[in-house]
């Protein structure tokens, strides 16, 4: 039995990042899912026949089962929001031939084909909702055929129930849509390489609909700010007299502290997406902030690094903390800040300027980033008088 390859090449190439930084796209973090569907296999009567003519037989008939039902179940890693590997088992069902002879006799050929996969897998988002993908991978297959033979067919294999296991490519293309943050559904079209038990080469292809969950995804709460404390100084306690002379007059209350002085940087222009070492235009920038500071009589400077909303938690978490480093640094180093009256740290995205309903979806399409440029940023907060 040989499965032959089909006019038409099934293209596919892992979809790299398309001009959008990783903290804006879609969650990391680890997923399973499973799939069901159509399987075709080419089997090669033209083969088949001429073995049989060399055993002086003609075929009377030949009938195919090339189509089968096939199933895949796997886990994932979402390395980036953008590239994820996966590995699983899958069963592309059964296939097989019967060919009738004259002088009367049959040749029966059946064949199971099972593995396991690892695959490389890209995602690019359409909309919202509604994203491309594409994989390739490697696979570990086993070929377990059978064969009978009757009447005047003599078996043309040694073993009449032979299996092979070889490794071999897989590749595919699809579509995902996501009903929530943790559940999609996706539709793809796969091929997988394919060496049998009598040693042919082909490939067998699969056309599924599944499911995929993703742990631990969830909608990030949105966290309002604390207000700035309000300083109400107390009033003096009455004074009582003997006398009818008027009273002193009262003594102005202590002036408040002053509120922090608090600058906001866009991210966008410091850095370049993905990275947390400053550009030229990021340093200009700091140097104008570090000449501003030098007339101001601070005790203390805080500097925090948001993200937009998008993206997974820990992610966010780690640039921002790298991005509120580096300014941190920079004023240190070229700005005259003393290190001791300097903090850094950062917070994932849940502190937006944004309102929910001004940028909607969850996918990183480029109208959603350009909306969501304000929640990226670089806060220095300036405790002191000027």
């Amino acid at each position: 039995m040989k499965f032959v390859q089909t006019t038409g090449v099934l293209g596919c190439a892992v979809i790299g990042l398309a001009g959008v930084a990783p903290a804006m796209a879609q969650d990391s973090g680890w997923y399973g899912g499973a799939t069901i569907g159509r399987t075709g296999a080419s089997i090669d009567e033209d083969r088949i026949r001429a073995g049989l003519a060399a055993q002086g037989l003609a075929t009377s008939s030949f009938e195919e089962r090339d189509r089968s039902t096939g199933y895949r179940v796997f886990g994932g890693y979402q390395m980036t929001p953008h590239l994820a590997v996966e590995a699983g088992v899958f069963s592309l069902g059964h296939f097989g031939y019967t060919a009738r002879t004259v002088p009367a006799g049959s040749l029966d050929g059946n064949m199971r084909v099972r593995g396991m996969n690892i695959d490389l897998v890209g995602t690019l988002p359409l909309s919202d909702r509604l994203a491309a993908l594409g994989r390739i991978g490697i696979t570990s297959i086993r070929a377990s055929d059978q064969f009978s033979a009757t009447g005047a067919v003599a078996m043309p294999y040694a073993s009449a129930s032979p299996s092979e296991r070889s490794t071999s490519y897989k590749a595919g293309l699809g579509v995902a849509y996501a009903f929530t943050d943790a559940l999609s559904v996706r539709a793809e079209v796969e091929r997988y390489g394919l060496k049998d038990a009598v040693g042919n080469k082909g490939h067998v292809d699969m056309l599924s609909l599944g499911l995929v969950y993703r742990f631990g995804a969830k909608s990030q709460p949105l966290r309002v700010a604390a207000p700035l404390p309000v300083y109400v100084a107390a009033a003096p306690a009455p004074m009582v007299r003997d006398d009818p002379a008027p009273a002193p007059p009262r003594a102005a209350p202590p002036a408040p502290p002053p509120a922090p002085m608090r600058i906001t940087l866009s991210a966008d222009a410091l850095f370049d997406f993905d990275r947390s070492d400053l550009k030229p235009a990021g340093r200009q920038a700091l140097e104008k902030l570090a000449s501003d500071l030098r007339s101001v009589r601070y005790d203390t400077i805080a500097v925090t690094g948001h993200t937009d909303r998008l993206g997974g938690h820990d992610y966010n978490l780690k640039l921002s903390q790298r991005r509120a480093d580096a300014v941190s640094a920079y004023l240190v180093q070229s700005g005259g800040v003393p290190a001791g009256k300097i903090t850094a740290r950062g917070v994932d995205g849940a502190n937006p300027v944004t309102q929910p309903a001004q940028c909607k979806g969850n996918q990183a399409t480029p109208a959603l980033v350009a909306c969501l440029q304000p929640d990226r940023r670089v806060e220095v907060e300036v405790s002191g008088t000027r």
